[in-house]
């Protein structure tokens, strides 16, 4: 479990978009680790965990996209039944709310890997870990 740095790109709600982003990263040899994809009716909110951060976020702002640098809790969840009700138990004992998350399967030991989004990172994180996760 850390506290990590998440990429959140705001794209038009056109074709296309998608597609520039994915490419500015694909031709620097930059590879996504997961991603999550929202929308309004005038834009997108690209939310990505990349290998090099840096570099990422310096390639897209030189392409024109407004990138937001955020830090999220990456947190291993048992793939079972109850596995995220168990850590947004310990959660909600301190008052912590999520403000977003989402999820990718990591093939290890039966575990999937949640990325979340709070006000206190650094928090959550201290509460999850004195909790066993």
């Amino acid at each position: 479990m850390a506290v990590t740095r998440q990429l959140s790109l705001f794209l038009q709600n056109e074709a296309g978009s998608l597609n520039k982003a994915c490419q500015v990263l694909a031709q620097n040899n930059i590879n996504i680790i997961t991603l999550s994809l929202a929308d309004t009716r005038e834009y997108g909110i690209l939310r990505l965990l990349v290998q090099d951060q840096a570099k990422a976020q310096e390639l897209l702002t030189q392409a024109g996209f407004v990138v937001k640098d955020t830090p999220v809790l990456v947190v291993p969840v048992a793939d079972q039944p109850g596995g995220l009700a168990a850590i947004l138990a310990a959660l909600d004992k301190e008052n912590l709310n999520v403000l977003y998350m989402y999820a990718f399967p990591s093939g290890k030991d039966g575990k999937a890997l949640m990325v979340f989004r709070f006000e206190e990172p650094e928090k959550a994180l201290t509460v999850l870990e004195n909790a066993g996760f």
